[in-house]
């Protein structure tokens, strides 16, 4: 964890490149190779599931989990949210705090991995992520992690590939079966939650960037009650 997410900063003050990364090694530089590897990964716009079921909620704090390089967050803070951006590449997290930097918001950056991110409890009025490659394990650990860090009222926006789900294991590697996915999440919700939105639709796909050939988008809305 590069920064105190309790206290407030500028942008280009809040990470620091290589410093006090939180999380299994062989995971960060499997994504600062990836990062690295373009001068651009993303499409530099914010996610439109996020944008749409963000439309009617009151700016407050919020989680983005998996950040980037740091479009949603800077849109996020652009509309006057307090953010705190998620993110295990080191590559990303520098492209993203120039992004904030240049757009003159503020943003607490967080190097770390979801489940080994020091973050308080239960603080969050939003915690968005989108299209995440969180790890599978048999405890549970990063679906609980997401919950656990939404406040009583908040909102938890989990949104990922239709289709990939139930995919085989491709032959780079990549096997779905280790990943967290939306029905993964709903699956622990309990009667302390209310499920908003868990549906299949279109995606609002930003022009350019890698996933773009991705049509469909599962997306979980629920609200902490208490």
């Amino acid at each position: 964890m590069t920064d105190d997410i309790t206290a407030g900063s500028t942008a280009s003050d809040t990470f620091f490149p290589g410093d006090g990364y939180v999380g299994d090694p062989a995971v960060r530089a499997e994504w600062d190779n990836r990062y690295a590897d373009r001068q651009q990964l993303w499409s530099g716009r914010p996610n439109g599931a996020l944008v749409a079921e963000v439309a009617g909620l009151t700016p407050g704090r919020v989680l983005d989990v998996g950040c980037g390089e740091g479009a949603d967050a800077v849109w996020l803070a652009r509309g006057g949210w307090d953010v705190t951006a998620l993110e295990v590449s080191g590559v990303a997290l520098e492209r993203a705090a120039g992004h904030a930097r240049d757009a003159g918001v503020a943003v607490r950056w967080v190097h770390a991995a979801l489940t080994e991110a020091a973050l308080p409890p239960a603080c969050f009025d939003l915690v968005s992520a989108q299209y995440p490659a969180l790890l599978r394990t048999p405890d549970a650990a990063a679906e609980r992690a997401l919950l656990a860090a939404v406040a009583p009222g908040g909102v938890l926006l989990f949104v990922h590939h239709a289709g990939m789900e139930t995919q085989q294991a491709h032959d780079s590697g990549f096997d779905p079966a280790d990943y967290v996915w939306p029905s993964m999440v709903a699956a622990l919700l309990t009667d302390d939650w209310k499920v908003e939105v868990n549906e299949q639709r279109p995606r609002l796909v930003p022009d350019g960037g890698a996933g773009a050939h991705h049509a469909d988008d599962l997306v979980l809305r629920a609200r902490r009650l208490r």
